[in-house]
């Protein structure tokens, strides 16, 4: 009799047990039903948000066609003002890839044929009929000094232009036929705004600076094959010098620091090379020996050192991102998951992970021990560049739709999406405190953004500086590591300093024969490197007066 109460304990308590695990199973079921909707409604929110882009950007070239069709209907009326109108708005198409001229031979003129070439001008990232940005980038027609006489291999072929909108088109037509008393009185309306900006500050018009003959002795300083020139209307604060020229036999399309200012490494066709930054000395060339087509052209297009000097990642033509060991000179891993080139790649400070930006449109966090993808993040158009912020916590990429956009690493939420460019984004980077962002773009500007802090209730997002005074594309910026100078260089083949706190240029750095495709100042300061289309990388040196 004991024996069977005992038996009916534990039937009890095992029927008490099963029941309380089915409640728990029935529990986690309903738990794992809720997580896989909201999951599933949060997918379906991200799509809609991409649906939204693109339909916002098919809207937004509908109306521009619309005006440029009312433009060109303007131009053809028969009235004062069309010639004028046709002259402001018209844009010169972008000449192919061509070596640089020869000395003092003058640049080609806007209306020159450009068919001989075609050939030779680089893919696109995929539109068709799309215009290639840098086949105009690398003809050497800079408007400060002539090159000298070279003959160049063929370019590289960096993503292209979206299809460019005549300048004037950001502007309303010219009302002709309204009464010329009304033209008048539109004019008086914007001086007010003028007024407000304390002129000993910040002058009318950016400077822009002169060609280097009509620069007084004591505004520039120059040498056998560089020169500086300096800003008059601002008090003289720093000054550059050359420290090594790094040659090389293509172009070079990206420079970079390593974390400890030692060393730069640099991209050109097929290899990536590691010089002594104190020497200049070459200390590493890495080449991907397993490529198949040994004869045809494989420009590294972006190149990052990670955190602990270990290791170079490299980009490349071939949609494939390499992990160098720099000691064994040997390929760690390879990444796989773009469809397009890799133009952009960032280490984050903690060494854990990757970004790249493709032409594919697509910017991917990579892990750096297991080599997959841990975060896609897709916009509508191809992706030029991305910085990883200081603290690892955002990435910003810049697109050829003309737009800055900021995501949360970890989840990956838009955070910030900046508007304000005229062209496309082809560089972006974090200043040292994660707050603000710089940016650079084809609209020949640079621009300055604050974003959120967490720790007050600014709104982000705002651009509170637009610095002006290059002649052609800005095609990279950085800034120094004690966020003081905006770098920029671009396809004036200039490299501007400029003072982040009021926007205006220091001075002018002109040291390339061809573009300024690379700028990277030292993570120390005091040095910067830049690579241009003439086949050469140069360290400076920059330092207070």
């Amino acid at each position: 009799m004991h024996v069977n109460e005992l038996l009916d304990l534990v039937k009890r308590e095992f029927d008490s047990v099963t029941s309380e695990a089915s409640n728990f199973r029935s529990h986690k079921d309903e738990f794992d039903r809720k997580f896989n909707q909201q999951s599933t409604e949060m997918q379906q929110i991200r799509q809609t948000v991409i649906d939204l882009e693109k339909e916002h950007r098919r809207m937004k070239e509908k109306y521009e066609e619309e005006i440029s069709r009312l433009k060109r209907e303007l131009e053809q009326a028969p009235s004062g003002g069309a010639g004028a109108a046709a002259s402001a708005g018209a844009a010169a198409p972008l000449p192919g890839v061509v070596p640089p001229p020869g000395a003092g031979a003058p640049p080609p003129p806007a209306g020159a044929n450009t068919a001989a070439v075609a050939g030779d001008q680089p893919p696109s990232l995929g539109r068709p009929g799309g215009n290639n940005v840098f086949g105009g980038i690398m003809t050497g027609q800079g408007q400060l000094q002539q090159p000298v006489q070279q003959s160049y291999p063929q370019q590289p072929p960096p993503p292209p232009q979206q299809q460019q909108q005549p300048p004037a088109l950001s502007q309303p037509p010219p009302q002709s036929q309204a009464p010329p008393q009304q033209q008048q009185l539109a004019p008086p309306q914007q001086p007010p705004s003028q007024q407000q900006q304390p002129p000993q500050q910040f002058p009318k018009e950016p400077y822009v600076f002169p060609e280097v003959d009509k620069i007084p002795p004591e505004l520039k300083k120059e040498h056998e094959d560089w020169y500086v020139a300096y800003n008059p209307q601002t008090n003289r604060r720093i000054d550059v010098d050359l420290l090594h020229t790094l040659e090389h036999n293509s172009v070079v399309c990206c420079v970079r620091f390593s974390a400890d200012g030692k060393y730069v490494a640099t991209g050109c066709n097929r290899s990536a090379q590691i010089y002594d930054v104190g020497t200049g000395q070459l200390i590493a060339k890495l080449e991907d020996e397993s490529v198949n087509d040994k004869e045809g052209d494989l420009y590294i297009r972006a190149v990052c050192f990670s955190p602990d000097g270990q290791y170079l990642v490299t980009g490349a033509e071939d949609k494939l991102i390499r992990v160098w060991d720099i000691k064994t000179r040997q390929i760690r891993h390879f990444f796989r998951g773009h469809d397009q080139d890799i133009y952009s790649l960032d280490f984050s400070r903690n060494g854990r992970h990757i970004a790249s930006g493709s032409g594919d449109r697509n910017v991917i966090l990579w892990d750096m021990e297991t080599g997959e993808s841990v975060l896609t993040l897709s916009i509508t158009d191809g992706v030029t560049t991305v910085a990883i912020s200081p603290d690892g916590r955002y990435v910003a990429a810049g697109s050829l739709d003309k737009t800055v956009r900021v995501w949360d690493a970890s989840t990956g939420f838009l955070v910030e999406r900046l508007e304000g460019h005229g062209d496309s984004v082809y560089s972006v980077a974090f200043t040292n405190d994660g707050n603000e962002l710089v940016s650079g773009s084809l609209d020949k500007t640079i621009k300055l953004w604050e974003l959120k802090n967490g720790s007050n209730n600014k709104k982000g997002g705002v651009c509170i500086r637009t610095f002006e005074g290059h002649r052609d594309f800005v095609l990279s910026v950085a800034t120094t590591p004690d966020s003081q100078w905006v770098l920029s260089g671009s396809k004036d083949r200039g490299v501007q300093f400029w003072d982040k706190a009021n926007g205006q240029a220091q001075l002018v750095l002109q040291g390339h024969k061809n573009s300024v495709i690379s700028v990277a100042p030292g993570p120390v300061g005091g040095v910067f490197v830049t690579g241009s289309g003439d086949c050469r990388a140069r360290i400076w040196r920059y330092y207070n007066l």
